[in-house]
């Protein structure tokens, strides 16, 4: 990785604001000419706190939520993009469920999946399988939550993503070495390519990583004890909104939330 891409961290140390759980910001470079450039990453210990995909769809709900609404009303202590959806603003463009109830049955070609809350103890309680080099079809059945999503780096860690000329605010998750969740926002707007060597270079252990959104509908929102610690939404996207003036949170139709066990 290039000097121009190193990243800097901006504080010593995680700030840890519940047990298993911790918020780190860290800077990137290059810096881009839109937002701050800043990366916040939400680390969650799963052996401390379940994770469940929160889908209004599958809940029936008349409205679509926005990030803060999901937590407000479903009382989760913080949520993240689950997925891009498609025009109907409900269904997830690839497999989703939770449980018995499906939003989405049809596999897509992409490589990742969320994989949670596992029926057998033995398993991670949450991983994100790469359909590349691990048996999903063994390994999903064995989960209650199943989010496929487009994988970021592969199985060695290597940037599978060609570079490009657009460039967006960017949601996703990760995992680390120690098989803790990372929720990944960056407001200023980054080709994918681009931000995933900035990632690959944080002192964050980033073992996995899968896209979930991108633009003004990228969000992550983490409220403790009655106190918002994370608040970040998306503004930037080429083609489609080119400025970084969004300030307001947009409904998801389907987010990874989470809580303490």
């Amino acid at each position: 990785m290039s000097a121009s891409l190193a990243a800097l961290v901006l504080a010593a140390a995680w700030q840890g604001v519940a047990p298993g759980l911790e918020v780190g910001r860290f800077e990137a470079l290059p810096r881009s000419d839109a937002g701050d450039s800043i990366v916040t990453v939400v680390r969650v210990d799963p052996a401390r706190h379940a994770f469940r995909l929160l889908s209004a769809g599958l809940l029936g709900l008349p409205r679509v939520p926005t990030a803060p609404e999901w937590v407000e009303e479903q009382r989760v202590v913080g949520v993240i993009n689950a997925s891009m959806f498609r025009d109907d603003h409900r269904t997830s463009l690839g497999y989703m469920r939770d449980g018995e109830r499906v939003n989405n049955r049809t596999w897509t070609r992409d490589n990742a999946v969320f994989a949670a809350e596992p029926s057998d103890g033995r398993l991670p309680p949450v991983q994100i399988i790469d359909r590349t080099c691990q048996d999903a079809n063994r390994l999903g059945p064995q989960y209650r939550v199943l989010v496929q999503n487009v994988r970021m780096i592969d199985c060695q860690r290597r940037n599978v993503w060609a570079q490009q000329p657009r460039r967006w605010s960017t949601a996703c998750v990760g995992t680390d070495g120690d098989g803790r969740v990372l929720l990944v926002h960056c407001r200023s707007p980054y080709s994918t390519h681009t931000l995933i060597d900035v990632l690959l270079g944080l002192p964050i252990g980033l073992t996995r990583l899968m896209y979930v959104e991108g633009g003004p509908e990228a969000s992550l929102y983490l409220k403790v004890d009655g106190k918002i610690v994370v608040s970040e939404v998306g503004s930037y996207e080429t083609g489609f909104w080119e400025n970084d003036t969004n300030h307001a949170f947009w409904p998801l139709p389907n987010v990874i939330a989470f809580s303490a066990r």
